[in-house]
């Protein structure tokens, strides 16, 4: 039966095919092909061929390219290939995947003119509509809804026709989708829709975040989903545009050129793997026989928590290697899932993953009332200054007089901004210098209140306090703690930049992390916190003070929120300061080795190496390179101030010990965890259901903006065109653009700097114990049998073997010892060899 309820569910099945795109100010990556997720990847970018029409697969010159440079083993990729069939040599198989390109891709070009002249309508209307405060005047009636505004002024605009249910839009959506879907079968309804989403999956993704978030722009102009759909099926029915399905999709097949690259891309995830898990396994096997007389007996120097991003790899290597330091990988939300609004700042932000809901809602409060008048006084001029300047700018009447009044000194600002970024940013740094931070003159609200913001509970009460405090340290697997213990969020520092939030902390939802930080420091603080974390076994001594900072992994610069710490810490903490400042020059050294290189390095399988060099790949001494990643972060031309997480391609989950002897190459994810303080595995399952989850959207973002950029990517940073503080056009309209740019992906125009790898996790801790969470998470079981990452587990308990997680909870022995498989069907137990 044809009901409104029936209607409604096929819009939700149908809209789940494009997945969601966050805001542009609080961009969050996400896989592209969620939606595709229950289907194995195969077939998964197969269908997306069909519907979205974006490529699935590195491209054979890209598959070439890492065989040139060895990242591809001959003897692994000679083994897949036998596996799967195939006789041929290498090169000839490429030459045969460059022959056969597959079905043809949907041209947009070759889209009927009606259907063209429907998006151009829709879209305008969209970008009008969905504008988060950047428009100057905003569609009337907004108020009303996306389908009520539409409605409201459809009458006044000469594009959209006068003919069919559009000319006279009745009051319900529903109404709308119902007379359009009349003359097609029910069994098509659902195809039907989910090429109306997938037409503008960009606009369609952002629909279904603002639906989906339910935030204050959504509260106060709500778009639904068969809104949007009323007003496209409208639209398409006045331009008389037949919505047949164009596709079955449930009959697409696997073309030859996919399996052939499917196989090519196997061996270059095992090629890369196969280092990371032999390491893994033999520092493993070397901590279990090293006695314990071998085991240092001094507290560390400090102890510094970082984010898990594959950016804090490098600079935690560096600082381990200039002192008797200890670092540690946690999820950059630092546990706390939390609304946060700033000092002045007129809205919240969720400064958590977002695979989970905030569940506090703090904020900042002066407590130093010179500091918050310097800091207002300065900010006041600088925002009305602001506002001025963009008000006589954007004024139709005054723009003109500005430009002949302030030419002049406005364009030598902008040169001074053009040639010379750092000493522009001297400039400012030391007019800053004299404004307080936030965190300098404001403290968070942090004890529990009755009253609520934005439906949360302000602060949290003392029993969440110790709960998150212990998790933190049972996650990471901590039983000392020295002196001084560091929480570091993390930033990134751009200008000029509409992908600015994509550098910031994806934990914290794109936002910077340092305000986590302080409030998981200020907890550990707390004396009644201590008194119970040591019912929790967590015996935090007098003397050790915590304190938070935020790591700038633009220029490496980890700014310490000391101004709390005592004097009797004042030595450790110069100490700290001083090796920071090491660190940061050498690490800054390192990266700009690889953004400055024409093509990645050859140092892409991981090795054994000396982190302590004094100067990068093309001679830059440490002093100067953090000179370069200052002006990188300034200049306003610059395309790419920073890699951002561009390279990632592993997960590794254990104690630090195990890979801290292995330059990595700023590739992997690394979350401390020890398989011997967690005997129930609640906190292994904590990290598997949740920061590997996000880490496999990380990756499937870089991997899909990488092999297809035009259609999962963010086009080309030159020809960007910011549209309502939302996302970016490519040219002047059309589409939202939903990936990364390509500056943030290609090191030329035709190789990728990212190597398009899926997510290889690997574990260190009993492979029952992994096998039993994910017998009780279906959605990870379903994520690595159908191929979207693999799991690698190196068992301490059996010899220190290593397992690799096949399908349906079956592992094969992934070690250089004589294989073995081995079931788990229910109750997970392995047997002898």
């Amino acid at each position: 039966m044809r009901t409104e309820h029936a209607i409604e569910e096929r819009i939700e099945e149908a809209a789940t095919t494009v997945g969601s795109l966050w805001p542009i100010h609080s961009f969050v990556t996400a896989n592209p092909l969620a939606g595709f997720e229950h289907l194995p990847f195969d077939e998964a970018v197969g269908q997306a061929v069909d519907l979205l029409g974006g490529r699935g697969y590195p491209s054979p010159e890209t598959f070439r390219t890492a065989l040139d440079r060895g990242r591809i083993d001959p003897e692994i990729l000679e083994a897949e290939l036998a596996e799967r069939g195939y006789e041929a040599a290498p090169e000839t198989l490429l030459e045969r995947m460059d022959a056969d390109t597959g079905r043809p891709r949907p041209d947009a070009e070759g889209t009927d003119p009606a259907v063209r002249r429907v998006d151009r309508v829709l879209t305008k209307w969209l970008a009008a509509f969905l504008d988060e405060g950047h428009a100057r005047w905003s569609m009337p009636n907004r108020e009303e809804g996306f389908y009520g505004a539409v409605r409201s002024v459809s009458a006044y605009d000469g594009r959209i026709p006068d003919e069919g249910i559009v000319a006279d839009l009745p009051a319900s959506p529903i109404d709308v989708v119902e007379a359009v879907l009349e003359p097609y079968p029910e069994s098509q309804w659902t195809p039907v829709l989910e090429e109306q989403f997938a037409a503008l999956p960009g606009w369609t993704r952002f629909v279904n975040r603002r639906v989906a978030d339910d935030g204050a722009w959504q509260s106060a102009y709500p778009i639904t989903r068969e809104g949007y759909l009323a007003v496209r099926l409208a639209l398409l029915d006045g331009f008389g545009v037949d919505l047949a399905p164009a596709t079955d999709r449930d009959g697409a097949t696997v073309g030859p050129a996919d399996e052939l690259a499917d196989a090519f891309l196997t061996a270059w995830e095992a090629s890369y793997r196969r280092e990371i898990v032999a390491h893994v396994a033999a520092e493993s096997e070397a901590l279990d026989g090293a006695p314990a007389e071998d085991e240092p007996a001094d507290r560390p120097d400090a102890q510094l928590v970082f984010c898990i991003d594959t950016r804090s790899e490098v600079v935690r290597r560096h600082i381990e290697a200039v002192g008797g330091y200890e670092t540690h990988g946690y999820a950059g939300f630092f546990g706390i899932p939390m609304e946060y609004r700033g000092y002045g700042s007129g809205v919240s932000v969720d400064a958590c993953p977002p695979i989970l809901d905030p569940k506090h809602h703090l904020t900042e409060v002066p407590v130093d009332e010179d500091g918050r008048a310097s800091h207002d006084r300065w900010s006041g001029l600088r925002e009305a200054a602001g506002e001025a300047v963009e008000t006589l700018k954007t004024n139709p009447a005054t723009a003109f007089g500005f430009v002949e009044s302030a030419g002049s000194g406005y364009g030598l600002a902008l040169a001074a901004r053009t040639l010379l970024p750092g000493r522009v940013r001297d400039l400012l740094d030391s007019a800053g210098d004299a404004v307080p931070d936030d965190h300098e003159f404001c403290d968070q609200v942090v004890d529990h209140r009755e009253d609520h913001a934005d439906g949360l509970p302000v602060g949290l009460t003392r029993e969440e306090r110790v709960e998150y405090a212990a998790t933190a340290f049972e996650l990471m697997g901590w039983e000392t703690f020295g002196r001084l213990v560091v929480f570091a969020g993390h930033a990134g520092e751009t200008a000029n930049n509409p992908h600015a939030s994509s550098l910031d902390c994806g934990a914290c939802a794109g936002n910077p992390g340092g305000p986590n930080a302080r409030l998981l420091a200020t907890v550990c603080n707390d004396e009644a916190v201590r008194a119970g974390l040591r019912d929790r076994g967590f015996d935090v001594p007098e003397d050790t003070v915590f304190l938070a900072a935020q790591h700038n992994t633009t220029t490496d610069e980890i700014e310490l929120y000391d101004g709390h710490v005592p004097e009797s810490h004042a030595t450790d903490l110069d100490r700290l300061r001083s090796d920071l400042d090491v660190a940061r020059e050498r690490a800054t050294a390192e990266r700009l080795g690889s953004t400055n290189a024409d093509v990645p390095t050859d140092a892409d399988v991981p090795t054994d190496a000396d982190v302590s060099t004094d100067a990068d790949v093309d001679g830059t001494d440490d002093a100067s390179s953090v000179r370069e990643a200052e002006r990188r972060a300034a200049d306003w031309a610059e395309t790419r101030p920073e890699w951002g997480l561009a390279g990632n391609a592993g997960f590794v989950v254990g104690p630090r010990d195990l890979t801290s002897g292995l330059d990595l190459d700023g590739r992997a994810f690394l979350h401390s965890y020890d398989w011997s303080t967690d005997p129930d595995g609640d906190a292994l399952e904590a990290i598997l259901a949740g920061p590997m989850v996000v880490t496999q959207w990380i990756n499937a973002q870089y991997y899909f903006s990488t092999v297809d950029n035009a259609v999962y990517g963010g086009g080309s940073k030159v020809t960007h065109n910011p549209v309502g503080n939302v996302g970016v056009y490519q040219g002047n309209g059309g589409d939202l653009m939903s990936g990364l740019p390509l500056q943030s992906l290609m090191a030329t125009d035709d190789e990728p700097y990212h190597q398009p790898l899926r997510l290889s996790t690997v574990v260190h801790a009993p492979v029952d114990r992994v096998s039993e969470v994910l017998a009780d998470h279906e959605e990870l079981t379903g994520l690595l049998d159908n191929d979207w990452l693999s799991l690698t587990v190196v068992d301490p308990t059996w010899d220190h073997r290593a397992f690799h997680y096949e399908d349906g909870l079956e592992w094969t022995s992934a070690s250089e010892r004589p294989p073995a498989r081995r079931a788990v069907p229910t109750a997970p137990t392995v047997a002898d060899d």
